[in-house]
């Protein structure tokens, strides 16, 4: 396989490598880091790749336990959370915070869920993947998947609506 070849089968899904590395580790730094190292051991097993049904979806999986494995060794202690990708250049500056703000929540109460229900929600909702692909590279049920879906969208749902209702009767 050559460089090229590579490239056309990695590129279009190195970003969601990214988004869920950073979604793991917080820190934009590590994330890059881990993107770059998932790529290597892909171009040293490049020889395998063919015997994959599905790059990406190992790829994610690399993603995510490479993510753990760091985690688990205590490396990526002092890291702060800044995570905010919404430009919408239309909408009207207080309307704009609000969002903003919204957003800011949600990553807080996400970061904040069990490990499984980040992952999932990051899979699911972030990078739209269908349950069938979250069960494989969790390693899970595809209803375990649906169940952990649907518990962290209720604790979202649960404290965004506490948290901008606070005082409101």
């Amino acid at each position: 396989m050559t460089q090229l070849e590579f490239l056309k089968i990695v590129m279009p899904f190195k970003d969601k490598v990214f988004r869920l590395a950073k979604r793991l580790l917080v820190s934009r730094e590590e994330a890059e880091d881990a993107t770059q190292e998932v790529i290597l051991k892909l171009w040293k097993n490049k020889t395998k790749i063919e015997n994959y049904k599905n790059v990406e979806a190992f790829s994610m999986t690399m993603t995510k336990n490479f993510c753990l494995d760091k985690l688990k060794s205590k490396q990526s202690q002092n890291l702060k959370i800044v995570h905010s990708n919404y430009q919408d250049h239309s909408v009207a500056l207080q309307r704009q915070i609000e969002v903003n703000d919204s957003l800011e929540w949600v990553a807080k109460i996400i970061e904040d869920l069990p490990e499984q229900q980040k992952m999932v929600v990051q899979l699911r909702d972030i990078e739209q993947y269908d349950f069938d692909e979250i069960a494989k590279m969790l390693d899970m049920n595809p209803t375990a998947v649906r169940v952990a879906l649907s518990r962290a969208r209720k604790i979202i749902r649960e404290k965004l609506t506490s948290t901008h209702n606070y005082g409101v009767k």
